[in-house]
C-alpha cells in the first residue's frame, strides 16, 4: 500500500445514519473516537469528528430520505469537470454542484445506490 499523500482526490468524508445517535455515538467513543454535536441551519443534530483529514459523521437515520444511508466524500481537483465526466457516463447527480461553506459540493450516487459527495475548493 502506498503512504497517503496530500495529492487529490482524498477521502474526505464518512457520513452515516443510525436509529440511535446516542447509542451510535457511544460505540465509537468505545474506539477513542472524540464527537461534537452539530446542527447546521435547521438539518438534523447530529455528531462528528476529525479522523487525520476525514470528517466522520452520525445523523439519524430518516425512512423518508431519498438518499442512501451512507454517505462517502472525496475531494477532487475540479468539482465541474468531474460531475461532467460522470454525468456523460449516466450517473445519477443526486445534488448539482453548489457552493457551500465547505467548498464546491455535489452528491452523485455509485452503482450500488450510496451516495457519494463530492467538494472542491474551486
Amino acid at each position: 500500500m502506498q503512504q497517503p499523500t496530500a495529492e487529490l482526490p482524498a477521502l474526505s468524508l464518512i457520513v452515516l445514519q443510525s436509529g440511535n445517535i446516542e447509542a451510535a455515538k457511544d460505540f465509537y467513543a468505545l474506539l477513542e473516537l472524540s464527537f461534537v454535536e452539530e446542527r447546521h441551519g435547521r438539518g438534523s443534530r447530529h455528531y462528528a469528528c476529525v479522523l487525520g483529514s476525514v470528517v466522520f459523521e452520525i445523523y439519524p437515520r430518516q425512512e423518508n430520505n431519498a438518499l442512501a444511508a451512507t454517505r462517502i466524500g472525496f475531494r477532487v481537483t475540479t468539482l465541474d469537470r468531474t460531475i461532467d465526466a460522470l454525468r456523460n457516463r449516466g450517473v445519477k447527480i443526486l445534488r448539482e454542484p453548489a457552493d457551500s461553506p465547505w467548498g464546491r459540493r455535489a452528491i452523485v450516487e455509485d452503482p450500488d445506490g450510496n451516495c457519494v459527495e463530492l467538494t472542491s475548493l474551486n
